[in-house]
């Protein structure tokens, strides 16, 4: 991971990704247009939203390749084959919160009896938040 967000390597993969996508055709193209509206988002924000912002995102795409990004309500965000948002990044700028929120939403599978957390603030990336973002991810997809 690169101090600053994205590696040139983790760069190199999204762009590749992206190409693939629109030599799918037009299914393909339309998901490549929507993660190129998702990077082009997380890279209109503030530094220090931007690197939660890139950390989740490789986070999401990396353990629920099933998920597609796209924005929802104008914020990262990453559905599943039927559409339906799962997992979202909320930016502390968008409504000037001290913290960026990391969402999920009823299609993600996090039911523990009659109450379960639905959204987690973030204020740092450490090894232990990668792991929890991970582990989150997993089970909302799982």
């Amino acid at each position: 991971m690169a101090e600053d967000g994205w590696t040139a390597d983790e760069r190199a993969a999204m762009k590749e990704r992206a190409a693939e996508l629109r030599a799918e055709g037009k299914k393909g193209a339309k998901k490549a247009d929507e993660l190129q509206t998702v990077l082009d988002k997380i890279a209109a924000m503030a530094p220090a939203d931007r690197v939660l912002a890139e950390r989740v995102h490789a986070a999401v795409t990396a353990n629920a390749p099933g998920l597609s990004a796209r924005t929802w309500y104008g914020m990262p965000a990453y559905a599943n084959a039927d559409g339906k948002v799962v997992v979202f990044f909320q930016d502390a700028a968008k409504f000037s919160y001290r913290y960026a929120t990391l969402g999920f939403q009823e299609h993600a599978a996090l039911d523990a009896g009659d109450m379960w957390p639905v959204s987690y603030a973030l204020t740092a990336w450490t090894p232990e938040v990668e792991a929890r973002v991970v582990a989150l991810v997993r089970a909302a997809v799982g």
